[in-house]
């Protein structure tokens, strides 16, 4: 501890008081480490199995982990946030724009085109959003995370929210017709409202999705509390379809 000032102590012990890296920084490969995301040395902790409240059985009264998926304009963040703030456990919504909104000074802005800076900014976003997640699972409550996965980049997109939150990440996918993300995403301000040839070609990729065997909803024509009880339906089957704990 010498040579440490009064601040640093204090910043040491809170380090310490929260689980932190402590006085030799990161572990080896932690994400930010400056060994690099890809070293050994380092795991995330295991998320818990679906655990059931007395709220009882089904998405309801489940600790659940769930990836909204969806274009731009689908209704994601606004549907996420009703179902987290209705439900009868604990449940926290992240969403994966304002966790990338963080960034001010140097903020890659998606309506200026897609390049190595914005990709870079995402990948790192995803890391935060899953890194958050499997710390409210870990703590008993519920997460809802939204984002624009593609189907045709599942490395990076499904497989890699699963492996940031873990394997029984559930995905669902929203899917509005294009002329109505056109006419949410009219209605958008600042950064996340992009130009209309952006939303088509974002739309036009996440028809993919189609055939995956991931359930989609088409929320065209629903409400937000409609498309929130639509997916508590899908989740609910998905729950069903899961194998027991163990097996």
């Amino acid at each position: 501890m010498r040579g440490r000032t009064g601040a640093g102590r204090k910043w040491h012990r809170m380090q310490q008081a929260v689980g932190g890296w402590g006085p030799a920084g990161p572990p080896p490969g932690a994400q930010g480490s400056p060994t690099g995301p890809h070293t050994t040395g380092w795991t995330a902790p295991p998320v818990p199995e679906p655990a059931v409240h007395p709220g009882g059985p089904g998405p309801a009264g489940t600790t659940l982990a769930v990836l909204l998926i969806g274009p731009a304009g689908a209704g994601k963040t606004t549907v996420a946030r009703h179902w987290a703030a209705s439900r009868q456990v604990p449940t926290a919504h992240v969403s994966l724009d304002d966790v990338r909104e963080w960034v001010c000074s140097g903020f890659a802005d998606p309506r200026s085109g897609w390049n190595s800076h914005s990709e870079a900014q995402y990948r790192l976003a995803r890391r935060t959003c899953g890194f958050a997640a499997r710390n409210f699972l870990a703590n008993g409550i519920s997460c809802i995370v939204d984002d624009a996965v593609f189907p045709d980049r599942p490395a990076e997109g499904l497989g890699g929210w699963k492996r940031h939150v873990g394997p029984g990440l559930l995905p669902v996918v929203l899917l509005p017709g294009l002329e109505i993300v056109l006419e949410r995403n009219a209605e958008r301000q600042g950064t996340r409202r992009l130009p209309d040839e952006e939303v088509a070609r974002i739309h036009g990729r996440m028809a993919g999705w189609y055939g995956s065997g991931l359930p989609i909803i088409d929320n065209s024509h629903y409400d937000v509390p409609t498309t929130a009880r639509a997916l508590d339906e899908a989740l609910a089957r998905a729950l069903a379809a899961m194998p027991p704990p163990g097996r």
